[in-house]
């Protein structure tokens, strides 16, 4: 496999500098990029970097995850509008062991094959690194002239950020120039990959190389994914979409991928998964034929799902999503965990009910009525119960009277109450 084609037909290439698809047809090249261990997890807007270190080494090339611990300390001025927190070593140590966790789930890092996969802490090699010794081996080979010609450092100057620029986030080049130094000379790494808002901290790297010891390296951006409409891709109401389960449910995790639009599919299944050119091709094709069907969004989610959790944890959010819209079961909906349960019914409407009256046992209609308004008047709920139009559980109530009690609990706390074939209201017991 080429990388570079690869890359190229999925859409992941932005900026490359001339000489980087020679090199790669040359020999296998050792390449690395950064992620920022400002928290315990990956979020989806790093994906678009995992999946480049992925096709990378299945091209047969070397990756090195690089985990920005020294850096991460400071904050990269690029994108962002205000300075970040500063971290201290023993959460960033916390942090680092997640990550590579996360990546072990797309990259080889435990064979002896010659391209297996490092993690990398810049950490590791800048916490003795005195400010003499930066300012004697860094900063007297790039001038100021340069730095301030950076995209990322003339944003903030004109005023995109309230307070300016520290002197500590206009040296982030610098830094992250001297981890490509530093592993060009220690892993002959000769290659740095990103996003697109990272090529000017990039260039900085291969400035100070060239500047330093007279090596040539190379850099190759993919594009800042974005949705259709131009918004920020990766961001819900609830804010980011982790990769890890604790964050977000891996229903939640598949639910977003089945939810994106058509023209988001056609792209994110090239960015976000590994199938082959023919067959995307052919799924876009069946897609357009019958674009109801939803076929490139099931594929995508069962994919990435597959990739990020599980298989099991795939059939788990499938067979939620069946609760509310398919012909499930009583039995499925007592299997669900209370976190997928609470996002399965994120948004209908929720009525608290009395868990003493309830274990004490009250019938179905003086229980949709009178301690929770699910209807508003007890001869629409007969009505309704008669038309066989109401389930408690996903059972449907053949009698109003019918006695509800603690064993109908799901997760010894809810009840799902349905009115019709879309109407559904979660009785949470206190």
């Amino acid at each position: 496999m080429n990388f570079v084609e690869e890359l190229k037909w999925r859409g992941m290439v932005h900026t490359m500098m001339p000489g980087t698809e020679e090199l790669l047809e040359k020999e296998m090249v050792t390449a690395y990029l950064g992620f920022d261990p400002t928290a315990d997890s990956l979020h989806i807007g790093h994906l678009c970097g995992v999946m480049m270190l992925r096709h990378f080494q299945r091209c047969g090339h070397k990756p090195l995850a690089l985990v920005g611990g020294a850096t991460g300390m400071i904050g990269d001025p690029s994108g962002k509008s205000q300075e970040r927190n500063l971290l201290d070593e023993e959460t960033l140590r916390h942090n680092q062991e997640c990550i590579k966790k996360q990546l072990s789930k797309f990259l080889d890092f435990e064979s002896d094959a010659p391209n297996h996969a490092e993690l990398v802490n810049n950490y590791d090699w800048m916490k003795d690194f005195t400010f003499l010794d930066f300012a004697r081996t860094v900063g007297k080979h790039i001038t100021v002239n340069y730095m301030m010609a950076k995209d990322s450092v003339q944003k903030r100057l004109n005023g995109e950020a309230r307070d300016g620029l520290s002197f500590t986030e206009f040296t982030y080049q610098l830094l992250q120039g001297y981890d490509f130094l530093h592993l060009y000379e220690t892993k002959n790494c000769k290659l740095q990959l990103g996003g697109s808002d990272q090529w000017g901290n990039i260039t900085t790297g291969a400035e100070l190389i060239r500047r330093t010891n007279g090596g040539e390296v190379f850099a190759l951006t993919c594009p800042l994914v974005t949705k259709a409409d131009g918004t920020k891709f990766g961001k819900t109401e609830s804010g980011n979409v982790w990769l890890d389960a604790r964050y977000t449910s891996p229903y939640k995790f598949y639910q977003f991928w089945l939810n994106v639009s058509d023209e988001d599919a056609k792209r994110y299944i090239k960015i976000f998964t590994s199938i082959s050119r023919e067959e995307i091709e052919a799924l876009i094709a069946e897609h357009d034929q019958a674009p109801h069907l939803r076929v490139l969004q099931k594929r995508l989610a069962r994919e990435v799902t597959v990739m990020v959790h599980s298989q099991a944890d795939y059939d788990a959010a499938v067979e939620a999503s069946n609760i509310l819209f398919g012909n499930s079961t009583s039995e499925q909906l007592h299997k669900l965990d209370e976190d997928t349960l609470l996002a399965v019914f994120e948004g209908v409407p929720q009525f608290e009910i009395s868990r003493d009256a309830l274990l004490a046992g009250v019938s179905a209609i003086e229980l949709t009525t009178e301690m929770a308004g699910v209807f508003p008047s007890k001869g629409e709920m007969r009505k309704l119960t008669q038309g066989g139009g109401v389930s408690i559980n996903k059972e449907k109530l053949t009698a109003p009277d019918t006695k509800i009690d603690g064993s109908y609990l799901l997760n010894d706390k809810y009840i799902i109450v349905q009115r019709g074939k879309k109407n559904y209201y979660l009785l949470i017991a206190k």
